[in-house]
């Protein structure tokens, strides 16, 4: 399933990084701590988390992740968002909690 599929079926909002929306996602990865994503998320992974600043985008280039979900809806600050354009990251937003969100991409993924 691409990022545009789960966008389209999660009902998500694009806030950066529209080059991003055609990759393929292969899991799932809930994290806030940046160092530990790096190190534990995997490539394919969309990630929810609540982080929405430049050191997020770096991590997802880092891990490879397919897209970047902001839970809650956390905001992208500016840097970030250009930065998500320059790395043809897709940041996506919902308003759900990490929680839910996790639910409904298991179900998704299955």
């Amino acid at each position: 399933m691409t990022v545009e599929q789960v966008k389209e079926t999660l009902n998500l909002r694009l806030l950066a990084g529209e080059a991003g929306l055609s990759r393929e996602v292969t899991g799932c990865y809930v994290g806030d701590l940046l160092s530990w994503v790096m190190g534990r998320a995997s490539e394919g992974d969309a990630w929810l988390t609540v982080m929405g600043n430049i050191n997020a985008i770096a991590v997802s280039t880092l891990a490879d992740t397919a897209c970047i979900i902001l839970t809650e809806n956390a905001p992208l600050d500016g840097d970030a968002a250009k930065k998500a354009e320059i790395h043809g990251v897709a940041v996506l937003q919902t308003e759900e909690s990490g929680y839910r969100m996790a639910l409904r991409f298991g179900e998704l993924l299955r």
